[in-house]
């Protein structure tokens, strides 16, 4: 299996981001928090999991260790696959899915898609034994939630007619101007100002 993955990112998408390694274009399944991380044509390193199916094999790509540990625990799970898991951390930081398996709030984790009352009774019931105490780190958390308006933004352009590469090229302009609380609509306004120029 791989366990991870260095080279110079190529290119980000919406789900996902492709490294270059040893000329190889590797795409990684990432959730938003991970590829907020990520600069086009900079070096990362991503630890990685890999889930062999029938018909394709997919790479999905962490932000760290805890994360890629939490992805492969949910999993154990009675009915949660791998793109239910990384929906999970979309929503919630490792230690947001911690706490909220130990403290059996339900309704914490049916905020992710996918996740109804009974799923998240299971999920509850499998893993409160398993999953372990939220281990305090901060810097997950904040990456989690800085990231969704940059995913806000994205489909806003893209909802105006823009090209997905170009939305994403405005996302990547404006990201210096969201600070701690990002207002997602002056950030699409001075996007949208930054295609205009261009």
């Amino acid at each position: 299996m791989i366990a991870h993955v260095r080279g110079k990112v190529a290119a980000i998408t919406l789900s996902s981001a492709v490294l270059e390694v040893g000329g190889v274009g590797l795409e990684l399944m990432c959730t938003p928090g991970t590829l907020a991380g990520l600069r086009t044509g900079h070096e990362a390193t991503l630890p990685t999991s890999m889930v062999v199916r029938e018909d394709s094999l997919t790479l999905f790509g962490f932000a760290d260790e805890d994360e890629k540990t939490v992805f492969e625990l949910v999993q154990t799970a009675s009915g949660v696959g791998p793109k239910l898991a990384q929906a999970m951390l979309a929503v919630l930081s490792p230690d947001g899915v911690r706490t909220a398996i130990a403290a059996d709030d339900v309704k914490t984790l049916t905020k992710v898609p996918g996740i109804g009352q009974k799923g998240a009774q299971r999920i509850i019931l499998e893993l409160k034994d398993r999953i372990g105490s939220p281990s305090g780190r901060i810097a997950a958390p904040l990456a989690a939630a800085a990231a969704p308006w940059r995913d806000q933004v994205a489909q806003g352009l893209i909802g105006l007619g823009y090209n997905a590469k170009d939305a994403d090229k405005a996302v990547d302009a404006v990201a210096d101007d969201a600070g701690d609380l990002p207002d997602v609509g002056s950030l699409l306004r001075a996007a949208l100002r930054s295609l205009s120029k261009a």
